[in-house]
């Protein structure tokens, strides 16, 4: 089986790198292709796959094409890829907002995973959501399955709308947990920590808290009660939170991540 990403940004590095990693895919079996020829250049001094500028040489060998650049350049490089992809290729999409039935279409195929991985999946502990159209076969599906779950975990959805939906929390969301850890931070400076303790202060509660919440079956909901004790200074800055509606804020920022999602796809 060999394996072609197109795209080397970050997301499309990310998947190249894990799949060598993980030892899944021999890097005789990885190719990554790049239009930019810098790039591509930087990549053949650093990399342990091959590298290719041009498609031709690259695209007819390839049984799974992950396509990993950016939506907008969509149409124009599913017109390129036309003359050459074969139909009986899995196409791998990580291109959010970007319908299976519109590269159907732009590539004149029917096998297409659509997946939506998020940022983490640069240091092996990403969430990819990933659906697929019904030509797709069983041992077809767990194969990308395999090669998506290099890169952390996934999970199978059932329609489109289901992934657009999960681009609002598991694809956007690290952006959302950033915003909260840069305004502790700030708040932490404001207070006269150091830039260095203000980091320590705040990475190190949120990785204690996600530990806590995944080696256990409680609800975030009873963590918060069993921080926060009546008169105490967690429910001062709870309430304070419930005062200003945070929590509908960040239900409001998830959803327009949700519907901007939507209208890509359009």
């Amino acid at each position: 089986m060999k394996v072609l990403v197109i795209g080397a940004g970050n997301m499309g590095l990310a998947y190249a790198k894990a799949l060598v990693k993980s030892e899944y895919l021999s890097k005789e079996n990885l190719m990554i292709s790049d239009t930019s020829p810098e790039k591509t250049l930087e990549l053949k001094k650093i990399s342990r796959f091959d590298v290719y500028t041009d498609l031709n040489e690259c695209l007819p060998l390839a049984d799974i094409v992950f396509i990993a650049v950016k939506p907008y350049h969509s149409g124009d490089l599913l017109q390129e890829l036309k003359p050459m992809t074969k139909k009986d290729q899995v196409i791998v999409s990580i291109m959010a907002g970007v319908t299976i039935k519109t590269i159907q279409d732009g590539l004149g195929i029917r096998k297409v995973v659509r997946a939506m991985p998020n940022l983490p999946a640069q240091v092996g502990k990403g969430l990819t959501s990933f659906t697929a159209s019904e030509e797709v076969s069983r041992l077809e599906l767990s194969t990308v399955q395999n090669l998506l779950n290099t890169t952390g975990k996934s999970v199978y959805l059932d329609t489109e709308n289901d992934i657009d939906a999960s681009t609002g929390i598991s694809g956007s969301g690290p952006a959302y947990v950033f915003y909260f850890m840069q305004s502790m931070m700030d708040a932490a400076k404001k207070m006269g920590f150091s830039d260095h303790d203000s980091k320590v202060l705040v990475s190190q509660t949120f990785e204690g808290a996600v530990e806590l919440f995944n080696q256990s079956d409680l609800s975030p909901k009873s963590w918060m009660n069993r921080v926060a004790s009546k008169g105490g200074t967690t429910r001062a800055a709870l309430d304070s939170m419930d005062d200003n509606n945070v929590k509908e804020k960040i239900e409001e920022a998830a959803y327009a991540a949700f519907n901007r999602a939507v209208e890509l796809g359009k």
